[in-house]
């Protein structure tokens, strides 16, 4: 791993930091942003709070570096699904599936990550809807021109392709924050065929 080879020093300020992001992403998750102070985040830690405030200025700074982590993972790991060289058919489903992959593990991360998306920031003052709007819009951009691959091929109907990568995020994202409100009713990874069959064939009765 890359962080093998740095310093045991830096290692240990790398794996600081994780922990304080962790322990900022729970509580976030659960009290929402203007109801935590750093005091709580340096105890669910275990940190002093004079050693948080060595690695974040302030709440704000916590915030963005968490957000910005989290989304720039999310982003990178979709388009690499996107820049897969499969069948567009395929790309779409893995695309699907991923989306759950990505959040299986941790409803915290969904939770903020609808809550900067979808224009519901914690956060305003942080800036972070115009970073994390920009890495969104250019993923949404690559779904389109994966879906566009798709009508030069015949594989979809001409539909505008910005429009269809729209439908297919608010589709699945629909889904995913169902998942988020009750897992074990609506668990997404069980609904991914039915997501793909009700983006590629609508719900029309044939």
């Amino acid at each position: 791993m890359q962080d093998e080879k740095l310093p045991r020093r830096e290692r240990e300020k790398l794996r600081h930091r994780r922990q304080m992001l962790a322990a900022a992403l729970e509580l976030f998750s659960e009290k929402g942003y203007h109801n935590v102070s750093m005091h709580e985040i340096a105890e669910r830690a275990e940190f002093a709070i004079g050693t948080l405030y060595k690695f974040f200025k302030n709440k704000e700074d916590l915030y963005k570096a968490l957000m910005m982590e989290k989304s720039e993972e999310y982003h990178r790991v979709l388009m690499g699904v996107l820049a897969e060289e499969d069948d567009v058919l395929t790309v779409l489903e893995d695309y699907i599936a991923t989306k759950a992959r990505l959040f299986t593990d941790s409803l915290a991360s969904l939770r903020l990550y609808f809550a900067e998306t979808r224009g519901a920031s914690f956060n305003i003052k942080a800036g972070l809807d115009q970073d994390i709007r920009k890495l969104y819009d250019k993923f949404v951009m690559r779904l389109a021109s994966v879906l566009e691959a798709g009508v030069r091929k015949k594989v979809f109907r001409k539909i505008d392709p910005y429009y269809m990568a729209l439908a297919l995020e608010g589709l699945t994202n629909a889904f995913l924050f169902c998942w988020l409100e009750d897992p074990e009713q609506h668990p997404y990874e069980a609904n991914v065929p039915l997501i793909r069959d009700m983006f590629l064939k609508g719900v029309l009765a044939e």
